[in-house]
């Protein structure tokens, strides 16, 4: 019987924490892949490392600055805004977090491993329902990033096959999400979705932390993970 061989893009994240379980679900065998890209919060890839190592799944970190691009509250000298997390937070326009070309890069780093280790499969967590609205979690971006992964890859020259992209959470609410985690067994204690810890712990104020908060508020759940000081979640429970 054949096995199925994926890459999956683990940030150390809430999201990719599930797309990694999600995969394994499915029986495939995974090879992670965390970006070390400059950003602020690398602590996530300690998380990243952690959720491997749990899973005992092969983990591969690349290194690719991102600084030297700039344009980001994640990866310039831009501050990362803060909101009460009791509030809606919403903006209008592209958020100063969004960074320029990250999850082309990523994939592009993907796909590259990808035929490296002849993976049929690239998993990705993007979300284009409760998200911070950035251009490369659409799903418009993923059908055109297929197109390259099938024009670009040896596989698809030699053997007419190339690695299909995954994304099991795109239309996923965030409480779907975390429900799905919580059904798959992650450990979300484990995992980091913070842009702007604060002495490795979540700040629990940033954009990410907002939407993670409401999203365990949404499914019922309390999130597990540590916070740096305390604040009332968006359930009502005291952080």
């Amino acid at each position: 019987m054949s096995t199925t061989r994926a890459v999956v893009l683990l940030s150390g994240g809430l999201d990719s924490a599930t797309c990694l379980a999600a995969a394994l679900a499915e029986g495939r065998t995974c090879t992670a892949l965390s970006v070390r890209y400059g950003q602020r919060h690398a602590v996530e890839l300690d998380a990243a490392a952690r959720l491997a190592a749990r899973h005992g799944v092969d983990h591969v970190v690349v290194d690719v600055d991102l600084r030297a691009i700039g344009g980001s509250a994640l990866t310039g000298d831009i501050d990362v805004p803060h909101t009460d997390p009791t509030s809606d937070g919403d903006s209008v326009g592209i958020p100063v977090t969004y960074v320029p070309a990250r999850n082309t890069v990523l994939l592009a780093l993907a796909l590259g491993v990808a035929e490296v280790h002849s993976a049929d499969e690239v998993w990705i967590g993007v979300n284009a329902v409760d998200y911070s609205g950035y251009p490369d979690c659409r799903p418009e971006f993923i059908a055109a990033f297929q197109t390259v992964a099938d024009l670009a890859t040896a596989a698809a020259v030699v053997d007419g096959r190339s690695p299909r992209i995954r994304t099991p959470l795109i239309h996923l609410s965030k409480a779907d999400i975390i429900r799905l985690g919580h059904d798959l067994g992650v450990d979300h204690a484990a995992t980091l979705s913070c842009y702007d810890p604060i002495d490795g712990l979540a700040c629990g104020t940033c954009d990410s932390c907002r939407i993670r908060l409401a999203g365990f508020a949404s499914a019922g759940l309390s999130d597990p993970a540590p916070y740096a000081g305390q604040h009332s979640d968006p359930s009502g429970d005291e952080r």
